[in-house]
């Protein structure tokens, strides 16, 4: 069993940079990912880390401005987010997956409770 808690969400402005925080606990040797969901839009991928934190995966929306890290030794994955945009305000997911490479919301095996991510024009 692992439980995922988020934290670092809020309000910033547009071009501005937020970091967001996934603390784990139980067994915790997972492939980490996040994913957001926006007001009335389904679920989507973000971005991705193997559990030794040697390979990441995202798609091209975020490249350049998404980071993902992971601190193993504090069961801690972080997304650094930078150049924000209005179009990334949503609700972010911290999500573990025995799956590599993971990207699709069926291949969680844990969820977090969300951090909302507010994003001004």
């Amino acid at each position: 069993q692992v439980q995922l808690v988020e934290s670092g969400g809020g309000l910033v402005q547009a071009g501005g940079s937020l970091r967001l925080t996934c603390a784990a606990s139980g067994r915790t040797f997972y492939n980490m990912g996040w994913f957001r969901q926006a007001p009335g839009k389904e679920r989507e991928f973000v971005i991705a880390i193997s559990a030794s934190g040697g390979s990441t995966s995202y798609p091209g929306s975020v490249k350049g401005r998404f980071t993902i890290s992971r601190d193993n030794a504090k069961n801690t994955v972080y997304l650094q987010m930078n150049s924000l945009k209005p179009e990334d305000t949503a609700v972010y997911y911290c999500a573990a997956s025995r799956h590599w490479v993971f990207s699709k919301i069926d291949e969680a095996d844990y969820w977090g409770q969300g951090t909302q991510v507010t994003v001004s024009s």
